[in-house]
């Protein structure tokens, strides 16, 4: 007997999963019918669990799901690593076009053509 699976999407980072619907349920009845990953829903448990007393776990879904909101309009991860090289390349760029005009010109050498025995 096949169990019949849905596609869900978690409801911070946007991961698709496929769940049973009792699982989906199950869930969502947790986190007061938002859909979460696994882990999403494993830091907002984390999140819940340190506060003092009973733990607030609406109040860690809405802070997890503004971090979350935060890092997608940042381009997410690939977005930082893309911006980082960019920078990164930017500043290549600007040292050597700095190191180029303070070199007095007419004193560089043309290379001597490589020469490849075949």
């Amino acid at each position: 007997m096949a169990m019949e699976v849905e596609s869900v999407s978690c409801e911070c980072c946007g991961l698709e999963e496929e769940c049973t619907g009792e699982y989906i349920a199950g869930v969502r009845g947790y986190f007061g019918g938002r859909w979460l990953c696994g882990l999403c829903s494993e830091a907002v448990k984390y999140e819940a669990g340190k506060c003092k007393g009973a733990p607030d776990v609406e109040e860690a879904v809405r802070a997890h799901m503004a971090i979350c909101r935060t890092l997608k309009m940042s381009g997410g991860p690939a977005g930082r690593v893309a911006d980082g090289m960019r920078q990164m390349l930017r500043t290549a760029s600007w040292k050597k076009a700095a190191g180029a005009s303070s070199s007095p010109r007419g004193h560089h050498r043309a290379s001597p053509p490589l020469s490849v025995g075949l």
